[in-house]
């Protein structure tokens, strides 16, 4: 990672995007932008019709805003091991004015981010869907990777890359590989593709018939994996392959929870509004329910 910006608020789950800079301290990213936002617009909606009070509480927000960004800056120093060395990476701090999802991918876009470190807060699945999470929203707006994290993650030992035959997830595992694992970390490379028969026309085929049914799908899914196999060990990683004919979402669930990963890595497609709301993102649903930072 070269550029890597950080969204900073006031909550444990935003320590845990500056304690994950221990986790690249081995390929030492060269700039993080810490970031920490105010949107004006609900102070306002708050304080109702006094701008007074509205002014005083933007004052009071940025001034906590700033204090935040200075404990991050001394944080993410430690973190990438240069508290008590020349540094080697550049660190600046924003504090910046508006709505919280569209500012940070903004600013990540202006900075020229290679990625994007985020807590997730962790919303019920009500909340989530009537809501949204910033995370989410950063997710689907967002110019470059965004890794979401869900708990403290300072090392990265096992990760868990789910690919399918598309470029998005194509473009993941270059990422991963060229700009985010430690030389130490364990891959596991995953595929999940849906049986192309129903379960109620699987009862009425003879076990020859299915397998002739299903077998070029199986054949199609291994050999991308050996392709992305040998990419992986060229580069030096420890890599194993899994290829599953089952339910995509709880495949790699299952996966990730069997392996005790780390870190969960997808490709996101580009959907339209109406597609994410009628069809849904596998990479949103992961990213609702993986048990691990995504």
């Amino acid at each position: 990672v070269q550029t890597c910006a950080l969204p900073i608020y006031g909550s444990e789950q935003a320590q845990w995007g500056v304690q994950a800079l221990e986790a690249f301290a081995e390929r030492e990213p060269k700039e993080v932008t810490l970031l920490h936002v105010v949107d004006p617009s609900l102070l306002k909606a708050g304080s109702g019709r006094n701008p007074v009070a509205a002014k005083r509480v933007l004052t009071a927000m940025e001034k906590a805003g700033a204090l935040l960004l200075r404990d991050a800056e001394r944080a993410a120093r430690v973190a990438l091991g240069q508290a008590a060395t020349s540094p080697h990476t550049r660190l600046q701090t924003i504090l910046a004015h508006g709505p919280f999802a569209k500012t940070i991918a903004k600013y990540a876009t202006r900075t020229k981010a290679d990625l994007i470190l985020m807590g997730c807060r962790g919303l019920s699945d009500i909340r989530g869907f009537l809501l949204g999470s910033t995370s989410r929203q950063v997710a689907a707006i967002t110019p470059c990777p965004l890794l979401v994290l869900k708990q403290s993650l300072t090392k990265l030992r096992r990760v868990t890359l789910a690919v399918d035959d598309s470029s998005p997830s194509r473009r993941a595992a270059r990422f991963l590989r060229s700009r985010l694992l430690p030389n130490t970390a364990e891959v596991t490379i995953l595929t999940a593709t849906e049986s192309p028969v129903t379960d109620l026309a699987a009862r009425y085929l003879s076990e020859s018939q299915l397998a002739a049914l299903t077998r070029p799908a199986m054949e199609r899914a291994a050999d991308l994996l050996d392709k992305l196999h040998d990419e992986f060990l060229k580069a030096g990683y420890a890599v194993t392959t899994v290829v599953r004919m089952d339910h995509v979402i709880d495949t790699i669930v299952k996966q990730v929870e069997a392996d005790r990963s780390d870190l969960l890595v997808i490709g996101a497609r580009d959907l339209t509004k109406s597609e994410r709301l009628h069809l849904g993102s596998v990479s949103e649903t992961l990213l609702r329910h993986a048990p691990c930072s995504v």
